[in-house]
Formats: C-alpha cells, sequence, structure tokens
C-alpha cells in the first residue's frame, strides 16, 4: 500500500449505546478525544443533535470547551453548529471567547438541517426555524468575525467581543450541491458529508474547488466525512457491522432509539422491507479490516480531490469504537 500521507480527523456525535446513559456518552468523548490527541488525529468535531436518545450532545459550544481544556494538540471544533437555530451574533461571540481560551485551535462547522424533529427545533429555537435565511446568517456571521460589514446591515458598528488577533477556521458542512456551492462563494472551508449522502459526493467537492472564490479563506480547502468501523479481523468487522443495519433502519424508519448492540442485532427479525431499506444504506458504510478499510478510504479521498478525512465510526460499544480509531491511526 503506497505511505502517502493521509489527514485524518475525527466527528463525534457523541452516541449513546443501549444500556448506557447520556452521561455515559459523554464521558466516552472525553475519552475519545484524548485518545485522538495522542494518536496524532488533526481536528475533533462535535455534533449538535436535540431530544434524540441515541444522540447526547446538544450543545456543541459547552463540549468544544471541555474537549479542548482536556486536549493538548487537537484543533477542536463543531461539526456543527445549527445556524438556522440562533443568532449569527451569538454564535460569533461563542466562537470568538473559545478561541481567545485556546487560540489556534477552534473550529466552528456550520451545517443548515436541523438536528432534530420539527417540534424540537422550534423548541430549541424559540419559534419557527427559516432555513431560507441561512446563507444571509452565514454571510453576516463571516462578516463579524472578519469586521466587514456591508454599510447599513443590522450589525454594523457593534462591537463583538472579545477582540482577540486570532480567528476560528470556518467549515461549510454539507451533503448536497447547496452547502458547497455556498462555501465556495463566500470563500470558506467545506466537509462533505458521504456517511448521509453516497451519491454525487465526488462532483460536489469538485466543484466547490472549481468555484472557490478568496473569502474568509485565500484558497480552498476541503474534507470529506465517512463512516467507518475498522476491526483487527474480518470476522468482528462483520460482527459489528450487523449493528450497524439496525441503526440506519431506525433512521430511515424515523425511529427514536440507542445505538444497537451486536446481541439485540442478531436478534432481528427483518423483513424484506427492512432488508431494502438497509441496503440502500449500505454504501455510506466502511467497515473492515485496517488494509480493506485505508484502501476504501484512501479511493474515497482520491475520488473527492479532499485534503482531509474525517471519521464517523459508531460501534455496538465504545471499547469498539475507540479500537477502531487505534488501528486507523496505525494504518495511516
Amino acid at each position: 500500500m503506497p505511505s502517502v500521507p493521509v489527514k485524518l480527523s475525527v466527528l463525534d456525535q457523541s452516541p449513546v449505546i443501549a444500556g448506557h446513559t447520556a452521561a455515559d456518552a459523554i464521558a466516552a468523548t472525553v475519552d475519545l478525544a484524548q485518545l485522538a490527541d495522542d494518536l496524532g488525529y488533526h481536528r475533533y468535531w462535535v455534533a449538535e443533535h436535540h431530544g434524540s436518545r441515541g444522540l447526547a450532545n446538544p450543545a456543541p459550544e459547552i463540549m468544544v470547551a471541555r474537549l479542548a481544556s482536556a486536549t493538548k494538540r487537537l484543533r477542536v471544533g463543531s461539526g456543527g453548529v445549527m445556524l438556522p437555530y440562533y443568532s449569527p451574533y451569538k454564535v460569533a461571540e461563542s466562537f470568538m471567547l473559545l478561541e481567545a481560551l485556546f487560540p489556534g485551535r477552534i473550529d466552528l462547522g456550520l451545517g443548515r438541517a436541523p438536528g432534530g424533529d420539527r417540534r424540537t427545533a422550534t423548541a430549541v429555537a424559540g419559534g419557527q426555524v427559516d432555513g431560507e435565511q441561512f446563507p444571509a446568517q452565514v454571510h453576516a456571521l463571516l462578516g463579524l468575525l472578519q469586521g466587514e460589514l456591508p454599510p447599513g446591515h443590522a450589525y454594523e458598528d457593534l462591537l463583538l467581543q472579545p477582540a482577540v488577533p486570532t480567528r476560528p477556521e470556518v467549515w461549510m458542512l454539507g451533503s448536497s450541491d447547496f452547502g458547497g456551492s455556498l462555501a465556495a462563494h463566500l470563500g470558506i472551508r467545506f466537509c462533505f458529508a458521504h456517511f448521509i449522502s453516497a451519491d454525487f459526493g465526488e462532483q460536489v467537492s469538485q466543484a466547490y474547488v472549481q468555484r472557490f472564490r478568496p473569502g474568509y479563506e485565500d484558497k480552498p480547502y476541503s474534507a470529506v466525512a465517512v463512516f467507518v468501523v475498522c476491526a483487527d479481523t474480518e470476522a468482528e468487522a462483520a460482527e459489528l457491522a450487523l449493528a450497524v443495519d439496525p441503526r440506519r433502519l431506525n433512521q430511515a424508519y424515523g425511529l427514536n432509539q440507542p445505538i444497537p448492540t451486536v446481541a439485540q442485532a442478531k436478534a432481528m427479525n427483518y423483513t424484506a422491507q427492512d432488508l431494502a431499506a438497509i441496503d440502500s444504506q449500505r454504501p455510506r458504510n466502511i467497515i473492515g479490516t485496517p488494509e480493506q478499510v485505508a484502501e476504501r478510504m484512501r479511493a474515497v479521498k482520491d475520488s473527492f480531490a479532499a485534503d482531509e478525512i474525517v471519521v464517523l465510526t459508531v460501534a455496538a460499544s465504545y471499547a469498539a469504537r475507540t479500537r477502531s480509531y487505534e488501528l486507523l491511526a496505525e494504518v495511516f
């Protein structure tokens, strides 16, 4: 296998595995971030989800502060803040404070899709969520961070605190052409969520590079986020893969459940409809031994022409998740 260096990062959704509590999931996130710091991963992102029995983090900015204080070298950030819920001014304040506390280590990843059902989204936002305002919100947020808002803007001449010399890296996170086009237009970094959509990502990421206009960043920089479960042997990988299927099925049917264990997966009785739904989701998975997984990850990176791979691992146990990230660090 060619030994071309690959920059690896982590996306952590703080999964709540069946039989465990949300507190267990949060503690596992802190432990994994410290391990990733020691293993040489480049950055560590935490996701935002609301009202989920299977995912434990509704406030990435708070988790970012905890993880940055518990690590030494990693960049730490949001993967991502769901901006339609919030005031761009408040988000800018929060992440400038994080940048002041941990200069040169903070990422602000932005997403548009609500991390929950519509009623929960309305409760989080304190009113209706209007995704159509997302481009204007991102534009305002960047203007605040750069101190370059257009004349007459509602935030013009407002003092953004704390005033520090560095700024967080800003990323657009997306699974469609919308996010890539907006990132290129505004001149920010872009990460395509292959773990959400295995279709057309290559074209979206390549178009981002081609359309990029200097803005917040001088040049394009892209990543691809992939779902990976890596195990020592093919037999162990196959067993762990069993637990991915009911999780995907729950997502497809909109069922709000904790992450299944292998034992629960083995007890499942699938219908033909279930199997069809599971099969449709499998292209998003990269599961196998270190060599098998690395080969597929490199192929995805090359097809996306990505600068970096961000790895999401949701496994049937916290030990299996930890081992997966250890094996990836070794093979890369």
